[in-house]
């Protein structure tokens, strides 16, 4: 069994969403592609898994149980995980002053509405998890 901090890649995430079912598919997209992926279905359990784990991504969905997605991500901000990436998921309709709110946040590099495109999320995913000179390289092509 791969340990936390040791998968393929060395990189790991995070998914906080409520609904079973989203947490199952997006968790067996990321581990096909080498990401050690971790789980929370509420706001709660969300940040102390966060904050126990350390991920190096954290996909994030706004309506939440016990804590808000939103106030989850502001939350974080105040701890060291203010520069974790966050890929920011959810089924509800935003309009669109909301949604630049929410992609005005430090650490929030994408929004993404369910349901999702399984190409663009993983590109997403895959653009936050590469390696420094892989990205590095990928930007000088």
């Amino acid at each position: 069994m791969v340990q936390w901090g040791m998968a393929r890649r060395g990189r790991s995430v995070l998914i906080v969403d409520d609904d079973e079912g989203v947490r199952d598919l997006l968790s067996l997209l990321i581990k096909k592609e080498g990401y050690l992926v971790e789980t929370a279905s509420d706001g709660d359990e969300g940040y102390r898994r966060a904050l126990a784990l350390r991920p190096d991504l954290l996909i994030l969905d706004l309506m939440l149980p016990r804590r808000g997605g939103f106030e989850l991500l502001r939350e974080l901000q105040g701890t060291d995980l203010a520069r974790t990436p966050v890929i920011v998921v959810t089924g509800r309709s935003t309009d669109p002053s909301t949604s630049d709110l929410i992609r005005r946040e430090s650490n929030v590099v994408a929004l993404m509405g369910k349901p999702l495109k399984t190409a663009g999320f993983l590109a997403a995913v895959h653009k936050e998890l590469r390696p420094a000179s892989v990205a590095g390289e990928a930007g000088e092509a």
